[in-house]
């Protein structure tokens, strides 16, 4: 199999999208108290089991698709948390940073569904 330049994109493209979700849960891993302050903050109910939920899907979740394995449910799982997340933690219209988070969040969620629809690409572990 040679590899072209849309292969060599597409691996890209997995890295960056992959990056925000793995540099964050590293981040909430290493603050788990303040992670789970934040979650009390916006309402969620039992903060432990949402924290616990938070570093398998972003954590989890990043890696499973910076590597290519299971893109496809994994890229529908990660639109899905980019959406719930988009409307817990970024919905506040009269904050103007909130709403670009908003937003942010709803355009991630439009790239991973283009990944649910035309698959991770050929330099991926699906592929092998």
């Amino acid at each position: 199999m040679k590899t072209t330049a849309p292969d060599w994109i597409g691996l890209v493209g997995r890295v960056l999208m992959s990056a925000i979700f793995i540099w964050a849960g590293i981040g909430k891993a290493m603050a788990p108290a303040m992670t789970m302050g934040y979650f009390a903050k916006v309402g969620l109910p039992v903060t432990g089991v949402a924290y616990a939920i938070t570093l398998l899907v972003e954590i989890g979740g990043g890696v499973l698709f910076l590597v290519g394995w299971r893109v496809r449910i994994t890229s529908l799982v990660l639109s899905i948390w980019c959406i719930a997340t988009a409307m817990v933690a970024h919905n506040h219209p009269e904050i103007r940073e909130q709403m670009i988070n908003f937003m942010k969040n709803l355009a991630m969620a439009g790239g991973f569904l283009q990944i649910v629809a035309f698959g991770a690409g050929r330099i991926s572990l699906d592929r092998k």
